[in-house]
């Protein structure tokens, strides 16, 4: 079968063993694709796979030989899942690739707020530890995560990961989801949005972006948060009204720690570029070597699977 990867290389760039997925069929890797290259490359696959190149009705319908998409994500927003039924195209992707890797982020985040790592080692390489007068400095104060309140909002895969490492940290845990858990963990509270806002010293979303939750942190949301408080978005960037989160910011109620913005690269005038008190990484939370190595080895499963006639991660 004929197989085109449109978007290869935040999957592998080069690090990745991809024999496997060669060996399935007659295999064309793109790195990156532009709308306007999409039917070019695409017109004679009978497979495609995709991350982040849309393909929507206009696309598909001129795709006449596709018969399966493996997404090379979780979500499948890229795809008109409706369309592509109404041909025959059967639409697949990886679940749960990434949990402990996008669990890992938030509280790289979280240390980084809370150590001053980064601070603390550029002061040390612009020679400020080398003139001290005493065996250690500190440029602002540190905290103990023991005892403190998280909040997640969003309480699935990754959430629970997230909650289990601040298990181990002795923390303290508040949960909001769209539906309430028949259970939850010890020492752990289901509780309303606000209360997350309010009550938390920490707040992590690990929930969907969906109409209900875009925007989910606002000037409203964020009036609810303590003073210095900290909010880590490794979720979607869409959960969060930038020119809100910013203002907050540069008054210095807030801190914050994010993963994803709302436009991916960020646009110029984004305005948490030149907000103070917040740390960005550049998506990359899901990115680990690990990670993308599951990534690859269930989209070879998909694959596997759709050629023996069998339905596996199937999303349509």
């Amino acid at each position: 079968m004929k197989i085109v990867v449109l978007d290869y290389f935040t999957l592998n760039s080069g690090d990745l063993d991809d024999a496997a997925l060669k060996a399935l069929g007659d295999v064309t890797f793109y790195d990156r694709t532009s709308i306007a290259q999409i039917i070019e490359r695409a017109k004679d696959a009978e497979i495609i796979l995709t991350n982040k190149v849309v393909l929507d009705t206009a696309i598909l319908a001129q795709l006449p030989k596709l018969e399966f998409i493996s997404v090379l994500a979780t979500g499948t927003n890229v795809v008109d899942i409706k369309a592509a039924q109404a041909r025959g195209i059967a639409v697949s992707n990886v679940p749960a690739y990434s949990t402990q890797s996008v669990a890992q982020m938030v509280f790289a985040h979280i240390l980084n707020h809370t150590q001053q790592l980064a601070q603390h080692d550029k002061a040390v390489k612009d020679k400020q530890w080398q003139n001290c007068n005493d065996f250690c400095f500190q440029l602002t104060p540190t905290y103990s995560l023991v005892g403190k309140t998280l909040g997640l909002i969003g309480f699935g895969e990754t959430g629970k990961q997230v909650a289990a490492i601040a298990t181990a940290m002795q923390m303290k845990l508040l949960i909001h989801s769209r539906t309430k858990p028949a259970s939850l963990p010890e020492n752990t509270q289901w509780v309303s949005l606000e209360e997350v806002f309010s009550q938390s010293d920490i707040v992590s979303l690990q929930c969907p972006q969906t109409s209900q939750t875009e925007k989910l942190v606002n000037a409203n949301t964020l009036s609810l948060m303590k003073q210095g408080a900290l909010l880590v978005n490794c979720a979607r960037g869409g959960l969060v009204n930038e020119d809100d989160l910013a203002q907050a910011l540069h008054h210095n109620k807030l801190y914050a720690g994010v993963d994803v913005l709302s436009t991916e690269p960020p646009a110029a005038d984004n305005p948490l570029l030149t907000a103070p008190n917040i740390s960005i990484t550049p998506h990359i939370a899901w990115a680990t070597l690990e990670a993308r190595q599951r990534l690859l080895a269930v989209t070879v499963e998909n694959i596997k699977a759709f050629k023996a006639g069998q339905v596996i991660n199937r999303v349509n």
